[in-house]
């Protein structure tokens, strides 16, 4: 089916140059009588290189074939990555390559979206927030428990990231996926 620049609306998945993309960011102009263009940051599921790219009006792209699958991540041997169907027990073997900075997030048991194109998987996408525990953070000085006064935690999946001076070892903490910022303390 053929999509025309307008339906290329944030999260729409497209092919175009044989590689499937998501669009990343989008932004419509109307020229008058000249039509209208659409600028988009597209991001490729096989490389995640990102592009900006410009379609002008009678531009027709075609819908690209991924479909997703609810998967459970089950562990990391050497550079590949196993995720497993929860409803058919299918298992998927997964290179780092397309994990990526990923599995910053991954721990065993976690439940992702797998995207296949073409019947095989191309990418992983992440909830946008998970729950990870802190294993190393430096413990607070007395008094200095302010928000606004940050240290660096190791979490359990070896990402390192910045959280307030009040978050201590074994604190379980939710951080964004996308950013990879501290949200907050859960109880």
């Amino acid at each position: 089916m053929a999509l025309s620049i307008t339906d290329l609306k944030k999260g729409a998945i497209f092919e175009y140059m044989g590689d499937p993309y998501r669009v990343v960011d989008y932004s419509q102009k109307v020229m008058g009588r000249g039509g209208s263009i659409v600028n988009v940051k597209i991001k490729n599921l096989i490389d995640n290189k990102v592009l900006e790219k410009t379609f002008k009006g009678n531009d027709q792209l075609n819908e690209a074939n991924v479909s997703l699958q609810n998967v459970q991540y089950l562990y990391r041997d050497n550079d590949d990555f196993y995720f497993m169907n929860e409803e058919s027990f299918e298992q998927f073997n997964i290179s780092s390559d397309i994990v990526s900075d990923k599995v910053n997030y991954l721990k065993e048991g976690e439940k992702v979206i797998l995207q296949f194109f073409n019947g095989h998987p191309v990418n992983i996408d992440l909830p946008k927030n998970v729950a990870l525990k802190v294993v190393y953070t430096e413990d607070a000085i007395k008094g200095d428990t302010s928000s606004a006064i940050t240290k660096d935690a190791e979490l359990e999946t070896g990402l390192v990231i910045k959280v307030p001076a009040f978050i201590k070892k074994d604190d379980l903490i939710s951080v964004d996926t996308t950013s990879g910022a501290y949200r907050e303390r859960i109880k």
